[in-house]
């Protein structure tokens, strides 16, 4: 197949690249082309930005693709550009969302928590909303105004050895050096998936063309208490707790209540998920290793 990728030189999106590549499509990536990607001539490259309209259809232009991927659409108006420029030019439109288009909650998070046919749509900026919001009304641009099949994966915090935001990593760097942490309620619960399965469930979904929302997420969750044990027997030494602490202390992980998703959707179309407890233990270890 012909696929498009939209953010895929680093985390994720470059192992779903990979995957794309071992499989024998042809896969074009698009990027504003400041990162390197370790591809060399496997891809065809195309170099825009992302939130400006006219950059995207000059980009794009008159191809087309079987399969594109949108890991880099962070607003309702990036998302009204790709409804408009790839109007009869993609079969299947993969769009990364996320767990933040939900409210927090102590019920698991079905698809139908939050639905994008029929929120009020309001154009905008990145900059002008919040994360989850831009995200929202990203997904109701999509589904309310695309011609073309969508579907929307909402992941939770994505986490690995790779992970270009260093959260865990702050976690286990704060216990090391005897910091504070600052954790609003350690016994909240949340989703995880590894970059790993992330990337391996996006190229499922190359075959099994499931549209609409759709969560994923490992198996289980777990509570800020639950990883800070992780960590303190991985590194032998005791995490300083606070509720309050200054902003460069708090925890990128602090919730005040649990948020966690329901993947049924997912599993009974035939994905099976990891359980969180298979490789979560083995990550922390192999970020104190190279540390």
């Amino acid at each position: 197949m012909k696929i498009l990728v939209l953010g895929g030189t680093r985390f994720f999106g470059k192992k779903l690249v990979t995957r794309l590549l071992d499989e024998g499509h042809e896969v074009t990536i698009a990027t504003r082309g400041k990162t390197a990607d370790p591809f060399n001539d496997k891809v065809n490259r195309i170099v825009m930005d992302r939130e400006d309209h006219e950059s995207l259809k000059l980009a794009v232009g008159s191809q087309h693709w079987d399969i594109v991927y949108d890991n880099i659409c962070y607003s309702p108006q990036a998302a009204a550009s790709a409804c408009e420029v790839f109007a009869g030019k993609v079969k299947h439109y993969i769009l990364t969302s996320t767990l933040s288009v939900y409210e927090f909650g102590q019920e698991k998070l079905t698809e139908n928590s939050f639905d994008p046919y029929s929120y009020p749509i309001k154009l905008g900026k990145r900059t002008d909303f919040s994360y989850g919001e831009a995200k929202r009304l990203a997904e109701a641009v999509f589904f309310q105004q695309a011609n073309f099949s969508v579907s929307a994966v909402r992941f939770p915090i994505v986490l690995g050895p790779d992970d270009y935001t260093k959260r865990l990593h702050f976690h286990i760097e704060q216990i090391k050096q005897e910091k504070p942490i600052g954790i609003p309620n350690k016994e909240a619960e949340m989703s995880y998936i590894s970059s790993d399965e992330a990337a391996k469930f996006l190229h499922w979904l190359s075959h099994n063309h499931l549209s609409g929302p759709i969560n994923a997420c490992s198996k289980g969750e777990l509570s800020l208490r639950e990883i800070l044990t992780f960590i303190e027997k991985e590194v032998e030494m005791k995490a300083i707790v606070r509720e309050e602490t200054i902003e460069e202390n708090r925890s990128p992980f602090g919730i005040p209540n649990t948020w966690c998703m329901d993947s049924s959707k997912a599993q009974k179309a035939g994905y099976e998920f990891q359980r969180i407890e298979s490789w979560f233990p083995a990550l922390i270890h192999e970020i104190v290793e190279e540390a």
